[in-house]
């Protein structure tokens, strides 16, 4: 029996209408669907298995495994780019770039720089979602545009501390729900980070004052 290649499917950030057809029609052709809590509601008219992507990574690759080896067609939504921090990295490692099939989507960066009418090559991003990064300010000093995840409550302490470390000469962005019906942006500063209720699904942008004068 051919094995099918486990696909991974970029979802967008949350609106139906940013969900590209060719994510769609992969879902929709899914014997299994791999799917976070974010994403459970996507899809209603798919008959597909849902197992629940969690947090236990390892055990999911295992289940992936295990439904491929049956040879069933596994779909691993992700949240919007598969490119940008998902799970698409430990899966393609553990079944290898032949064996995985790649959808993009488009991302909540793309969204929050969309919406400020700036363009996005030369941002750096950076994850502060799960876990604080090992970086300093000196290294971040001469990123123009800088992309920080993260709405968990120590993970903003430590963008604060950066943010104030880099200085003033940045607009800072809190961006949150983007394309959701919550969708919230707003300019602020470091301090106020610490200070605010922010959500999970919360993109902070830093961006060098001239750079809006182009």
């Amino acid at each position: 029996m051919e094995l099918k290649k486990v696909i991974i499917a970029g979802c967008g950030p949350g609106a139906d209408d940013l969900i590209t057809p060719a994510a769609r029609n992969a879902a929709l052709g899914a014997d299994v669907l791999i799917v976070s809590s974010r994403l459970e509601r996507l899809f209603p008219e798919s008959p597909a298995e849902r197992i629940d992507s969690g947090v236990d990574i390892e055990g999911t690759i295992r289940q992936i495994a295990a439904r491929r080896d049956q040879g069933k067609q596994v779909v691993v939504l992700a949240t919007g780019d598969p490119g940008v921090f998902s799970l698409a990295q430990p899966v393609i490692r553990h079944f290898g770039r032949k064996n995985c099939e790649v959808i993009p989507g488009i991302s909540a960066v793309q969204v929050a720089f969309a919406r400020l009418g700036l363009p996005w090559h030369d941002a750096v991003i950076i994850s502060a979602h799960k876990e604080n990064p090992e970086i300093t300010a000196r290294e971040l000093n001469a990123c123009g545009k800088l992309v920080l995840l993260g709405g968990r409550t120590e993970g903003l302490r430590w963008i604060s501390g950066i943010l104030k470390e880099l200085g003033a000469d940045r607009r800072v962005f809190l961006c949150e729900e983007l394309t959701l019906p919550g969708e919230r942006i707003a300019e602020t500063a470091p301090d106020e980070l610490t200070q605010l209720r922010v959500s999970t699904r919360a993109i902070i942008l830093a961006v060098r004052r001239d750079l809006f004068d182009e």
